[in-house]
């Protein structure tokens, strides 16, 4: 719970729990209470989930008010199942809260900026229409920021991302509109940082119904560090995507046929693969025309010739066919990598990079998936492997930002039992170290296998 909305039970804790009879001066907390919900509603907003609170505020405050003059007071019983009324209402907001993105280490202060794509190159494959292919991405990046700038929504256009988000969980199409709420340490298109020299590029693929901002804390913390992030959003591909112009596009699942035969399914995910790579391709020829643009905000920022690929799920696989087929990839970084959309040329002939893989211990246990068929066919042919973990307690989506949704994610089905905070500090340890090894040539011993920095690493690929 945000600040306010924790002061306000507690003020009602104390009245409801104070022995009776009460004091003049203590059937005035719930009139304090009322005004502390005043002030989170004008500087921390409105969120349903606070509803029943709000109203429980309003029914105490009116009637300790009409108590004061009255030397009668309400029976104990009464107050102390109040007090439960209160305890139960206020675990809504606690189990549902506003999401709060993890503060990045670096020294850098970050900016982000959003731009629309359109590629006449390509024709779209899923919309149903004669017409470009049409994305969006989001830049995170070293910032200058001023005191004036405006720090960015973590879910732009929310009222639409976050129904989509709730039902793709399996959750009633309300239950995340707070989400709207949430501000990430980023300000909204400030300026970019001077630097000697110019800064290397990531570029980051999401998974098949995510979404590109799903890894902001990630992109936060190497932006924070000298990087700059761009998250793809892949239209139809995506959980959903909102246009500028209103525009949206929702996930179309033929894409990715659920249940057809293997072999039917894999070309449909490999045509998708061509895609996303593709996509990748293009944000870097658009992020080149930026660079030599005077009157772009990434004028000569930008180091081309540095430029790693990560992704996540499906945005892994097509991060690896991204790089498998692109040599202005330098380094590549899969976390969950899907195989099953990467070409059988790519797993083959595998990668030139340096290649580092990550995956969650419900991926690497089921030892004889067709994912892990794959993968142990593409490893040996990397041409420069950094290794293959597997981090203990963790599953598919504990690599994204969704866990922060709700305690309760474990029980949703976004985390494994590991501790958040752990697995963040993990995953970051490990994405930051790679890229600063591999296009900074920043040393490091993470990725050495024999002294493991990390109880819950453990490095599968000598095993296999």
């Amino acid at each position: 719970m945000r600040p306010l909305e924790l002061i306000t039970p507690l003020l009602l804790s104390v009245y409801l729990l104070w022995a009776h009879p009460r004091p003049i001066y203590v059937r005035w907390i719930p009139a304090a209470a009322l005004i502390v919900i005043l002030l989170h509603l004008a500087t921390e907003g409105y969120r349903w989930q606070m509803i029943p609170i709000y109203a429980l505020i309003v029914i105490l405050t009116v009637t300790a008010l009409m108590k004061i003059q009255s030397p009668a007071d309400w029976k104990p019983l009464a107050s102390t199942l109040t007090f439960g009324l209160l305890a139960l209402l206020t675990a809504i907001p606690i189990l549902l809260p506003v999401p709060a993105i993890p503060n990045p280490s670096g020294p850098f202060a970050i900016g982000t900026r959003i731009y629309e794509l359109t590629d006449d190159s390509r024709r779209e494959l899923y919309s149903g229409r004669e017409e470009a292919r049409r994305f969006m991405i989001q830049v995170w990046y070293p910032s200058a920021a001023a005191a004036s700038d405006q720090r960015a929504p973590w879910m732009p256009d929310a009222n639409i991302y976050a129904p989509a988000i709730a039902r793709h969980i399996h959750l009633p199409s309300f239950f995340l509109d707070h989400l709207a709420l949430v501000k990430m340490t980023a300000f909204k298109e400030s300026k970019v940082a001077s630097s000697e020299n110019p800064f290397p590029v990531i570029l980051f693929s999401h998974g098949w119904n995510g979404f590109n901002a799903q890894n902001t804390g990630q992109a936060l913390e190497l932006a924070s560090h000298g990087f700059i992030v761009i998250g793809v959003q892949h239209t139809y591909g995506a959980v959903v995507t909102v246009f500028p112009d209103g525009d949206v596009a929702l996930n179309n699942p033929n894409a990715l046929p659920d249940g057809a035969p293997d072999d039917e399914y894999e070309t449909a995910a490999q045509v998708l693969a061509n895609q996303w790579a593709d996509d990748l391709g293009f944000t870097l020829d658009f992020m080149k025309s930026q660079n030599e643009n005077s009157s772009s905000p990434f004028f000569e920022k930008l180091d081309l010739n540095r430029v790693g690929a990560y992704g996540h799920s499906t945005g892994g696989g097509a991060a690896i066919q991204f790089c498998g087929t692109d040599p202005r990839c330098k380094a590549l970084l899969g976390q969950d990598p899907f195989m099953r959309p990467v070409s059988h040329e790519v797993i083959d002939g595998g990668v030139t990079q340096p290649s580092f893989f990550m995956f969650s211990q419900t991926w690497a246990d089921i030892l004889d998936s067709r994912n892990n068929e794959l993968f142990n066919r593409f490893y040996p042919n990397v041409k420069e492997p950094f290794g293959e973990i597997a981090v203990a307690g963790t599953a598919h989506y504990d690599f994204t930002d969704l866990p922060l949704l709700s305690p309760l994610a474990p029980q949703l089905g976004l985390k494994g039992p590991i501790n958040g905070k752990r697995v963040v500090a993990i995953v970051n340890d490990y994405l930051l170290s790679f890229f600063e090894l591999t296009l900074n040539g920043k040393a490091n011993d993470l990725f050495n296998s024999q002294t493991p920095k990390y109880e819950e690493v453990k490095f599968i690929y000598e095993e296999k």
